[in-house]
């Protein structure tokens, strides 16, 4: 709709298929062997006995090919009543030789009078059915060729079995074609099913899991009552983990909240609970331009250092609300892991290929190995809210710490969605 209001035509949706290709050769061989067909004939015609009736079978072949030259041209035009019609004008003008040409000419290895043209109907039958058509249809065309030849001749065999092992070969390599394309077609589904749930997660994981955590700590907190209710939030914060973990979320179409969500956001202002996360990109379109540093900006405070550079900072507005909520799992993290007593400091860089965000604390640091068992434990944090929304964007996320001395995550998007830009080394935590 947004393309339209613009006066922009939607991007045409490019369809691949290992056929089209053999199809467009196989309509422009159809094409050229009846060109050389009627000029072979046209030379030979005064040594036919009937030349007429040479002449006759000539032009009802090429009318055919005229009315039936674009059923050649993809596999939905080419049916089997075409192909079994093809191949009978091929056999007819095969045996059809027997009557009007000479039998010294036969003997002698004259063409017949479809001659080369045969091929196309035997490939036609080995694109469309594979190697199981090609060797019926190749057999049908020896049967006809041996009729005519009158003899096993050595010129009539080899044409018999170049004919046959051809055809056989195409046919054998479209199934394996078809075969591989399906599998293919199967993989891209799979992708883009795992990126569906992945998202998904993301979301879960930016709204509803945190809220559970919320709950259960200050329900803990405050005592009483809310224990209990503090309890039963950390009971269904850890089965829906295990569920997001496991990849059983819920179908698309039910979002649970995201970046642009208004859910009470524990980091906070400050590291303070109960502040909204940004929603700057909520009412902008996906495509437009986006400032960065506004979107950023909110999460200043006193717990918070936020640096950013004099002029705006643009990405797609989708873009930089997967960006903003990235940084805000990552302040997240710091208000965890890090304590409530822990500084961090954002910095924005515009460089000319990426916008490059660093979020660094001076907590304890990261142990090694923890953020692989977090996310066999089904923390999403790390594995989904942060280095999966940059990989959908085509960067990266990437972390340096040093234990006693703070966690250092360097946030790289790619402008213009080209994956790969705007690396730069690390500097120390």
């Amino acid at each position: 709709m947004a393309a339209r209001r613009h006066g922009k035509r939607p991007p045409k949706v490019l369809r691949m298929s290992v056929e089209l290709p053999l199809w467009r050769a196989l309509t422009g061989y159809r094409i050229l062997t009846l060109v050389y067909t009627l000029c072979l004939v046209a030379l030979s015609y005064r040594h036919y006995d009937h030349p007429l009736g040479a002449a006759a079978y000539m032009g009802v072949l090429t009318v055919w090919m005229v009315l039936t030259w674009r059923c050649t041209t993809s596999a939905e035009r080419c049916t089997r009543q075409f192909l079994v019609a093809d191949l009978g004008f091929a056999i007819g003008g095969i045996l059809l030789t027997l009557v009007v040409d000479s039998h010294a000419r036969i003997m002698d290895g004259g063409p017949t009078l479809p001659s080369i043209w045969t091929a196309g109907a035997v490939l036609g039958f080995a694109i469309k059915g594979g190697w199981r058509w090609a060797a019926v249809a190749s057999a049908i065309v020896a049967v006809a060729n041996l009729v005519e030849r009158q003899e096993l001749a050595r010129d009539t065999i080899h044409n018999v079995v170049l004919v046959w092992v051809a055809s056989v070969g195409l046919g054998y390599v479209v199934e394996v074609a078809r075969s591989s394309e399906r599998t293919l077609a199967r993989a891209l589904q799979i992708e883009a099913a795992t990126r569906e749930r992945e998202r998904l997660a993301r979301d879960i994981h930016d709204s509803v899991l945190q809220v559970l955590a919320m709950v259960q700590r200050r329900g803990a907190e405050i005592g009483g009552e809310a224990t209990e209710l503090g309890r039963m939030a950390g009971e269904q914060e850890v089965a829906l983990r295990t569920l997001v973990a496991g990849g059983l979320v819920s179908p698309p179409g039910i979002r649970f909240g995201g970046a642009a969500s208004a859910v009470p956001h524990p980091a906070g202002e400050g590291g303070r609970e109960g502040t909204l996360a940004p929603a700057g990109a909520a009412s902008a379109s996906a495509g437009e331009p986006c400032d960065v540093r506004a979107l950023l900006a909110p999460y200043a405070g006193a717990g918070v250092t936020f640096s950013e550079p004099g002029a705006p900072v643009a990405l797609p507005a989708a873009a930089a609300a997967e960006l903003a909520a990235a940084v805000s799992a990552a302040l997240d993290n710091v208000r965890v892991h890090a304590g409530a007593e822990a500084h961090a400091w954002i910095l924005v860089e515009d460089e000319p290929h990426a916008v490059i965000v660093t979020v660094r604390d001076d907590g304890p640091g990261i142990p090694e190995g923890r953020l692989a068992d977090a996310e066999r434990e089904g923390r999403l944090g790390v594995a989904l809210s942060i280095r999966g929304r940059l990989r959908d964007l085509g960067g990266s996320a990437e972390w340096v710490s040093v234990p006693g001395q703070g966690t250092e995550v360097e946030l790289t998007v790619p402008k213009g969605g080209a994956p790969g830009g705007g690396k730069r080394g690390k500097a120390g935590a």
